[in-house]
């Protein structure tokens, strides 16, 4: 099956894979071939795919997922390998997200300043994955 995943500045990813799981905001949402035709809402999290028996992971935002045909579409604001994360960075990105949420704000900000955590806890769980294996 085919999945390709595209960001507002780039396509991240196209190719034939085995499998993909997604993080969709009712939990993980494992896809293979010949999957019921599906649209749903992504979570910030990690997006796992089997290419050639091995397993690659993306810290990807919010966005998208469609299914349909064979093919696999993922729309998102983020989709970072391993590589492409700068942890320092992360982690000051993650400091000022909770620290946003530690203020008297309103509930957008809070669901704003949320879903930033989320981003970057995906991107750090990726980024110190890799170094547990």
């Amino acid at each position: 099956m085919r999945l390709d995943i595209v960001t507002p500045e780039k396509k991240a990813f196209s190719d034939e894979i085995e499998s993909v799981v997604v993080p969709g905001i009712e939990g993980e949402l494992g896809i293979l071939k010949a999957h019921a035709p599906l649209v749903t809402t992504l979570a910030p999290g990690e997006l796992r795919y089997m290419k050639d028996g091995e397993e690659i992971s993306l810290a990807i935002g919010t966005g998208l997922v469609e299914i349909s045909n064979d093919r696999v579409s993922v729309l998102t604001d983020m989709a970072l390998e391993e590589k492409e994360i700068d942890e320092s960075a992360v982690e000051k990105a993650l400091e000022s997200a909770q620290a946003a949420m530690a203020e008297k704000v309103s509930p957008e900000d809070v669901a704003a300043a949320n879903v930033m955590i989320q981003k970057q806890l995906a991107q750090l769980h990726i980024k110190r994955r890799r170094r547990k294996l």
